[in-house]
């Protein structure tokens, strides 16, 4: 009786080793497939002396006017990331931003977190996004920045799937914090702390904004010391045909 007893354990214990065994090749095995093979752009490696301004944009229509007066004073093209609800529902601002000559691409449609999201459920936010902007702009987007940076398997992959690139950040403002002044705005483009021990370099940075108040007091001094200091700033686009393509800074 003692040994049969012992027998069914090890039995028992086998069949759990062999289901958390299979449930692991399992899990390896699904986010495999989702494993995208490019890398979201974070900054384009050239020692020439360019930024790009990207502007997220799901809230603050309110300075967006503000912003444009400023950068067509300014002489500068920047590349806006509209989510697919925002320009719906703002079709008019939309169409001011493209004649005015900016870049627009796709930031999603619903700001969803990314990496809670399946890669079908992600595409189908880049897609509606896409029909969106295509509708009111006549353009297709073919740049995807992810909602909360986010850089899962998932999203990865459903921008890859469906032809994008995926494009992050080099210098965050952090605009959207309440302590967020201009000064401090401005400093984290001009004058960027230290990240993972080493100092940002500015050339081929990509910078995120938002349209904040406090966003729109900086920008310009930011462009002012910008071009005092020899940069040029490009849209996301002219920023990657540049020689020397690199794929991220992280």
């Amino acid at each position: 009786m003692f040994i049969r007893r012992r027998t069914l354990r090890l039995w028992a214990l086998t069949g759990l080793i062999i289901l958390f065994l299979g449930g692991l090749l399992i899990t390896r095995w699904v986010m495999g497939l989702a494993k995208p093979t490019v890398n979201p752009i974070e900054q384009i490696n050239t020692a020439q002396k360019v930024m790009a301004l990207t502007i997220n944009v799901d809230w603050g229509e309110e300075y967006i006017p503000g912003i444009l007066q400023v950068l067509a004073k300014g002489k500068v093209k920047v590349t806006f990331f509209l989510t697919g609800r925002w320009a719906k529902n703002h079709p008019d601002l939309v169409r001011i931003i493209a004649e005015a000559g900016h870049q627009i691409e796709n930031h999603g449609y619903s700001h969803p977190h990314p990496d809670r999201l399946s890669v079908k459920a992600n595409q189908e936010e880049i897609k509606k996004t896409e029909e969106i902007i295509l509708g009111i702009t006549g353009n297709r987007t073919r740049y995807y920045a992810p909602p909360y940076g986010e850089k899962g398997n998932t999203g990865l992959k459903a921008a890859e799937e469906l032809g994008y690139l995926t494009t992050l950040w080099t210098l965050d403002t952090v605009d959207w914090r309440p302590e967020s002044t201009p000064e401090i705005i401005a400093k984290r483009v001009l004058n960027p702390e230290k990240r993972f021990g080493l100092i940002p370099n500015k050339s081929g940075a990509i910078v995120l904004m938002h349209p904040k108040e406090n966003t729109l007091k900086a920008l310009p001094l930011i462009l002012a010391q910008l071009a005092q200091e020899g940069y040029s700033l490009k849209t996301i686009n002219e920023l990657i045909t540049l020689d020397n393509i690199g794929n991220t800074t992280s």
